[in-house]
Parts: structure tokens; sequence; C-alpha cells
């Protein structure tokens, strides 16, 4: 499984209520695609979103796809290939005490 955090960066020229190309698109029924887990989705108040999805890897192109489909133009996008790091700095946390 792969793992990928996504920040969705607002257009802070516009209020939510303002950014109908997000409802237009159909954003808010298509994502996240088929087969693709939200590990974590999070607001940054100033900022944006910060998403962090799990999937098979051949769904990164549908991911890809429909977030320039849908959510270029009600978002600017940056893409952070992310692994889960926790459990191995519990472990050397642990032999370090």
């Amino acid at each position: 499984m792969e793992m990928l955090t996504i920040l969705l960066r607002h257009d802070q020229s516009k209020t939510l209520e303002e950014n109908e190309r997000l409802k237009s698109t159909g954003w808010y029924k298509k994502y996240p695609p088929a087969g693709v887990d939200v590990v974590s989705w999070y607001v940054l108040m100033g900022v944006g979103q910060v998403v962090t999805l799990r999937f098979a890897a051949e769904k990164l192109r549908d991911i890809n796809q429909l977030i320039e489909r849908e959510a270029w133009g009600g978002y600017r996008t940056e893409f952070y290939p992310t692994y889960d790091y926790r459990a191995l700095y519990l472990l050397e946390q642990s032999k370090n005490r």
C-alpha cells in the first residue's frame, strides 16, 4: 500500500460559499476515488486542508486525475509521498531511554 499527503491550499480571495468550482465539478461526491482510504483530513486555519490517503499503487493515477479535474481552481495542490514513521519512532524512543 502507498500513502500520499495532499495539501489543498485555499483560494483566500474567495469564501467557501463563493467557491462554486468545487460544487460544480462534483468534488464533494467523487473525492476520494473508490478504493482509496482517507487516513487523516485536517484543516490548517489560514492555509487549507491536509489529506493523507492510503491506496494500492495503481490508484495513484486516479487520485491525480480526480484532483486535476475536480479540485484545480478551487484549491492549489501540493503532493508528498508519505510513510508511517510512528512505530519506528516509538521503537527508537524505547531503546534510548
